[in-house]
């Protein structure tokens, strides 16, 4: 992957729950013009539809036919990145406790993994775009051109989400959010296929006490070297 010819570079954002990555991506990708695509909303997608049809998470024959009926689509709306499946508005659907538990689940197995590799690397070959998840610079993207690893301490990382949920409205302890992050980074960096690991090359960002804004300054300065870097050597 030469990179020639590429409208952008190809930038990985890798780590665990709760470390930002979604919002700091989408926020960066405006700031850069490049293509948000959101790997994680795409699992929990498979996941929720998964829901939806009472499929066992561990039936991978059954899951390899949920997934070739699956259309996944990403649009912005009011600065906002909406999820579309199979036609329907599927946002605010995929980020239950609910779904974050069965996506740990579903991520795990191999046909899921395979299906939405297959997407990801369709969507992004053509350069200008921004994945992240768990493994895009480990599989999905192992020669983008640059790649972060997001990440925070568990406590900090099960601050958020508590917050996220509460201001949804809903009833959720801070203790038992924290110790949902900690179970869920043991599941992502235990599992069979394309576990959680920061690869070699990344550049390591600890959100941990950082402002979103101080942390996308720090990703935008690495990436914006690297885009002159590339202007520099390419006639």
């Amino acid at each position: 992957m030469s990179g020639v010819g590429r409208r952008g570079l190809i930038i990985a954002i890798d780590g665990p729950s709760g470390a930002g990555k979604s919002t700091i991506t989408k926020r960066l990708a405006d700031r850069l013009g490049y293509v948000h695509i959101d790997t994680g909303a795409m699992f929990r997608a498979v996941a929720l539809v998964a829901k939806r049809a009472g499929l066992d998470g561990a039936d991978d024959e059954s899951l390899e036919r949920l997934c070739r009926g699956i259309n996944i689509d990403f649009f912005r709306n009011n600065g906002c990145c909406r999820v579309i499946v199979n036609g329907e508005d599927v946002t605010e659907a995929i980020r239950t406790p609910e779904i974050s538990s069965l996506t740990s689940a579903i991520s795990a197995r191999k046909v899921v993994r395979d299906f939405l590799l297959t997407l990801q690397r369709r969507m992004g070959n053509e350069g200008g775009v921004i994945l992240e998840g768990r493994d895009i610079g480990t599989v999905v993207f192992p020669n983008a051109d640059v790649k972060f690893f997001l990440s925070a301490s568990v406590e900090e990382r099960g601050r958020r989400r508590w917050l996220e949920l509460t201001g949804k409205g809903v009833n959720v302890t801070l203790e038992d959010t924290v110790s949902a992050v900690a179970l869920r980074d043991k599941q992502d960096s235990g599992r069979e296929h394309a576990p959680l690991r920061r690869a070699d090359d990344a550049i390591d960002v600890d959100s941990t006490g950082l402002s979103i804004d101080q942390v996308i300054a720090i990703m935008e300065g690495m990436v914006r070297e690297k885009e002159q870097a590339r202007s520099v050597c390419v006639p």
